[in-house]
């Protein structure tokens, strides 16, 4: 009966993740399922998040400097082979897709047989709205989200 009911906290977790359309932390994942009167222990949920990402079923991203890490589930194809921008004031994560940091992924390869793992690569920096900037000064494809 144990391995039912587990299954279904899990099941319950990734629907969770599948529904967000953002990058989301374990501490997000527990606020959202009380937030829908789910009451799941803060262990079960780091397990399930281990889990799926060990099954690729989730990306796990790291935050920096002890801010610990968020998920996005991996079918989303918004979030495969760009970079992030993370921003230090607000937190939000953008989804960036740029030529220039293309040329700059193939240079390091190139010039320093170095392969940048550009999906889990993050830039941390002020956001446009945290620097009061009204617009992106880019014509670059980037998401928010």
């Amino acid at each position: 009966m144990k391995q039912e009911y587990s299954t279904k906290q899990r099941g319950v977790i990734l629907e969770l993740l599948k529904e967000s359309s953002t990058h989301i932390t374990a501490k997000d994942v527990l606020a959202r399922l009380d937030e829908k009167g789910i009451k799941i222990s803060t262990a079960t949920v780091y397990r399930a998040l281990d889990k799926f990402e060990k099954e690729g079923v989730i990306r796990k991203m790291s935050l920096g400097d002890g801010l610990g890490a968020c998920y996005q589930y991996t079918s989303d194809a918004s979030c495969h082979g760009h970079f992030h921008l993370k921003c230090i004031e607000c937190g939000e994560l953008i989804h960036l897709s740029c030529d220039f940091l293309d040329k700059m992924e193939k240079h390091i390869y190139d010039e320093h047989a170095f392969t940048i793992s550009s999906g889990r690569t993050v830039i941390y920096g002020k956001c446009a709205k945290c620097s009061n900037i009204s617009e992106a000064k880019s014509t670059c494809h980037h998401n928010h989200k």
